[in-house]
């Protein structure tokens, strides 16, 4: 029986790493290799938008990579050692538990309740009392005003937002697209920087969500 592939990828990247690898493989630490995780990430996005099969594959390759790279340094660590192993377990019993339609008697009308139950079962197991528990609030700034205000809508927040522009719901993403680059264009032009703006609406829209919540 030919090797597995994942089994091979797993030897070679020991071998990079070991006593007579790579030197630079072996100089890497997780925080070095964050923005090689999301320079991959993005080329993998950037592959799927293209609808670029051979790209798609080969970007999904640098992913996987990743995660392999940092879980056999994980290896090395002296205090709280884990595997490649370790991960696919532990996320393999994540999918069990939050799958219990599947993998348990729990009876769902359809996709937005399967939602629904993953979003209350992770945040029992992670004692998350607040919608911006578990928040990256590194990420861009879009990004993170869209996760902070699904999550507020989840935890039953009323927010009380600016809406200078009333959205046709039938806008097609195409349409919000022209829509957002127009108002990024006239915020350029104004001297202003939409990222920084926004992060710091998201920092004040943090500061609502947690008004609302009361005290810890």
């Amino acid at each position: 029986m030919s090797q597995s592939p994942l089994l091979r990828l797993r030897e070679v990247m020991d071998t990079l790493r070991s006593p007579g690898g790579c030197p630079w493989d072996a100089e890497q630490t997780h925080e070095s290799l964050l923005k090689y995780l999301l320079e991959e990430s993005y080329e993998f996005i950037e592959a799927v938008e293209d609808r670029d099969r051979t790209a798609m594959r080969e970007e999904l390759g640098d992913v996987l990579l990743q995660v392999y790279f940092h879980a056999r340094m994980a290896e090395d660590d002296s205090s709280d050692p884990f595997s490649i192993d370790d991960v696919a377990t532990e996320v393999a019993e994540k999918l069990i538990r939050r799958h219990p339609h599947v993998f348990g008697d729990t009876k769902v009308s359809g996709s937005d309740e399967v939602l629904e139950n993953w979003e209350a079962i992770k945040a029992a197991e992670k004692g998350r009392t607040s919608a911006t528990d578990g928040v990256p609030l590194g990420q861009p700034a879009l990004a993170l005003a869209s996760k902070l205000i699904y999550r507020a809508e989840k935890f039953g927040h009323k927010l009380d937002l600016a809406r200078p522009v009333a959205i046709d719901p039938e806008l097609s993403e195409e349409q919000l697209g022209d829509l957002l680059l127009g108002i990024i264009d006239q915020a350029t032009k104004a001297g202003l920087d939409p990222e920084a703006a926004l992060r710091t609406a998201n920092k004040r829209l943090i500061g609502q969500i947690k008004a609302l919540e009361g005290p810890a």
